[in-house]
């Protein structure tokens, strides 16, 4: 156990007493007080590589009057580096104190506990040595194989200027299978990840049917024939497929793209922005999830914030400042990468709610379109929501019937416009395997999405003809 990291190394009372002489002449802000382990280790070519691990801490201190903001940060645990910072980010320094009131956190979705050394190194490379050989005497196709162990514990105390504290305990896991197969000639790759908040002895478990998903993908990829181009319906498969949401709609719904009005919504509060079909949602108060947290990054609890309802724009993601200088409730959307950064407006868990239709009643209403399994990646403009989105398994439909696979499918269009032009939505909502990160400002942050199968009827296809 390491719950007691903070008296471990640093006296937080004694930096709070400091850093709150920043909290006076109207100023607001908080101490983002972090330390953070690291580890990872993988295998490829059957051959374990070297461990990786890191420790990281430290505080940052923002102080924020209006739209300005001031930011110091330290890797430095110290009364002087606080005060320090004190000077670097107030205009005052009167030595007010506040009086602290102490909380563990809000929410309860995952365990505290310090789980980094819960399990053996000799027991990862054992299931990495397993996952190799497994592979390859399964698929005689198989020619690569590699896979990496990833795990994060963090912990994090926050004190901001009404004198409150509050602590989280934070952990993180992920891992990842990329295979090479080999057939008639043809190379492919495929892969297949997990991840979530919680410890290795439940993300290392059923690691061959893990396998089994990227060496399906790949062979997809083998059979597969150039992808047709041209305007056509589009049925996303669920899961994964929200990040198409999450990049070309759900940027665009935070509170700070809203209230510099470089986002397509920001004036659109209330009105129809999707079809009636369309329910979306952030909610980073979902168990174990890889984008929930028990509070946000600036103290504040997390929430489910419903964003379009049944097609209408309800609500923002907001963090502590864009919420005051909106005049609306902060809804525990305020989130940094670490201490090393200033928090900002940010998704946690977005996604599309399920509809009322079968996977098969989306498959049987297309006469002629693709079915977009799973995304690989794909280029955004944030402030206009335009995407090209790449499809990584993908299969022709005609008739009603999924045929056969299909490679080099891009997706082109607008998030304002896809939003209007979904048909259907299937009832088989789920959410991603747990591996999102998000970028934003040079920040990366650990997210989710999710959406059931959904049926666009129209949207333009590029294709391939390699």
């Amino acid at each position: 156990m390491k719950e007691n990291i903070f008296s471990e190394i640093c006296d937080l009372v004694a930096l709070e007493k400091n850093a709150s002489s920043a909290f006076v002449d109207g100023n607001l802000g908080e101490l983002f007080v972090e330390y953070r382990e690291d580890e990872a280790i993988s295998i490829e070519n059957s051959i374990i590589q070297a461990p990786s691990s890191s420790i990281k801490r430290g505080f940052g201190l923002r102080c924020f009057k209006e739209d300005v903001s001031r930011y110091s940060y330290s890797s430095s645990l110290t009364t002087e580096s606080v005060k320090k910072a004190v000077s670097a980010v107030s205009d005052k320094n009167c030595g007010n104190e506040l009086c602290v009131e102490i909380l563990r956190h809000y929410n309860d979705l995952y365990d505290a506990e310090y789980f980094l050394n819960n399990t053996s190194l000799s027991d990862k490379i054992k299931v990495l040595q397993s996952i190799d050989v497994y592979a390859r005497s399964t698929y005689s196709e198989v020619r690569q194989v590699v896979a990496t162990i990833v795990g994060s514990w963090q912990a994090v105390s926050i004190f901001n200027d009404e004198g409150r504290r509050t602590q989280d305990y934070r952990p993180l896991v992920r891992l990842t299978i990329n295979v090479v197969i080999e057939k008639d000639g043809k190379i492919e790759n495929g892969s297949f990840s997990v991840g979530g908040r919680y410890d290795y002895d439940t993300l290392l478990c059923n690691v061959e049917n893990l396998v089994d998903e990227a060496v399906k993908q790949a062979q997809a990829k083998i059979q597969a024939r150039p992808s047709q181009a041209g305007e056509m319906p589009v049925v996303l498969g669920n899961g994964w497929t929200g990040v198409l949401l999450h990049e070309a709609v759900g940027h665009g719904l935070e509170g700070d793209a809203i209230r510099k009005k470089t986002s397509v919504f920001y004036n659109l509060l209330g009105k129809e922005i999707a079809s009636k079909a369309v329910t979306v949602v952030d909610d980073g108060t979902i168990a174990k999830r890889r984008g929930s947290l028990n509070m946000d990054d600036e103290g504040n609890p997390t929430k489910r914030n419903v964003l379009i309802q049944d097609g209408k724009l309800v609500g923002f993601m907001q963090d502590r400042m864009n919420a005051r200088l909106m005049n609306v409730p902060c809804t525990g959307n305020g989130r940094r990468e670490s201490f090393e950064c200033v928090p900002m407006s940010r998704m946690t868990n977005t996604f599309m709610l399920s509809g009322k239709y079968s996977f098969d009643d989306l498959i049987k209403n297309v006469k002629r379109g693709i079915y977009a399994k799973s995304f690989s990646g794909g280029q955004v403009d944030t402030a206009s929501g335009k995407f090209v989105f790449n499809a990584s398994e993908a299969y022709m439909i005609e008739n009603g019937e999924i045929l056969y696979p299909v490679k080099g499918a891009t997706l082109i269009g607008d998030g304002a416009s896809v939003l209007k032009r979904i048909q259907m939505v299937a009832n088989d909502f789920c959410l991603d395997n747990g591996v999102g990160t998000c970028g934003k400002c040079g920040q990366w942050v650990p997210v989710g999405v999710g959406e059931p199968s959904a049926l666009i009827d129209k949207i333009t296809v590029g294709g391939s003809d390699i």
